[in-house]
């Protein structure tokens, strides 16, 4: 039970910490130029490939001394396309049909009081690069072009790794992914490095999950095209490809 002392203590410390600071330290470079079609999670599409590049203040080789030794990263980063001047208690999550509220600490909803995102993002590496200092390459990021980041941390198993974690509201909510036909016409518009990535996003539906209609003409923008599609139950079907 928390002590007449402890809350005491705990209102010092939010006198103290109200002129708390928070720094930019790095943006993402990534294929999604908008919100739609980014997957919902980090991790679902390990073919995407971004790169992290930090802000000049902090391309200092020196902080990413030891990196090498792990296999993947936190990113601690804004829902900039999502700031709002006030905050809901409750949110609907698009996977539960976007009619079901939610308090919004149970969720991973854009819309919270500080608009912190959390991602675990593959390490592929660093590169020395002549314009912007030494950057880190990531596998499976879910942040749009530009997004900015607050904080890196490695990815520590033995702590961060919970295998018996239950997942609440969100099981089976995540795992059923489309059937992709992608006309071989059409995929070679894409480069190679990018066409696998781009079947993966599709596959894991980047409509509105209360958006069913058969008929209706959805648009990803991805690594620089227009990839233009419609759904037909499980069936996603690639309609055109503008650059």
């Amino acid at each position: 039970m928390l002590t007449e002392k402890q809350v005491n203590t705990g209102e010092r410390l939010k006198h103290s910490m109200n002129d708390a600071k928070i720094q930019v330290i790095a943006r993402m470079h990534s294929d999604f130029a908008t919100k739609f079609g980014i997957p919902r999670q980090s991790g679902l599409v390990q073919e995407l490939r971004s790169t992290i590049v930090f802000e000049p203040e902090f391309r200092n080789a020196d902080a990413l001394r030891g990196m090498e030794g792990f296999s993947h990263l936190w990113l601690i980063w804004q829902f900039s396309e999502a700031v709002r001047s006030g905050w809901s208690p409750t949110v609907r999550p698009p996977r539960l049909g976007g009619n079901t509220r939610m308090g919004v600490f149970a969720t991973r909803s854009p819309f919270r009081p500080n608009n912190l995102g959390l991602s675990c993002v593959r390490f592929l590496g660093l590169e020395e690069t002549k314009e912007f200092g030494t950057v880190i390459h990531v596998g499976g990021a879910d942040l749009m072009d530009g997004t900015p980041i607050f904080d890196i941390k490695p990815y520590i198993p033995y702590a961060d790794c919970q295998p018996e974690a239950l997942d609440g509201f969100t099981g089976g909510t995540g795992g059923n992914l489309l059937e992709v036909d992608f006309p071989a016409a059409l995929l070679e518009k894409l480069p190679a490095d990018k066409r696998e990535a781009a079947i993966g996003v599709l596959a894991h539906d980047p409509r509105p999950s209360y958006q069913k209609d058969a008929k209706r003409v959805y648009g990803v923008t991805f690594a620089g095209f227009d990839i233009r599609f419609t759904v037909d139950g499980n069936l996603l079907r690639v309609q055109e490809v503008i650059d």
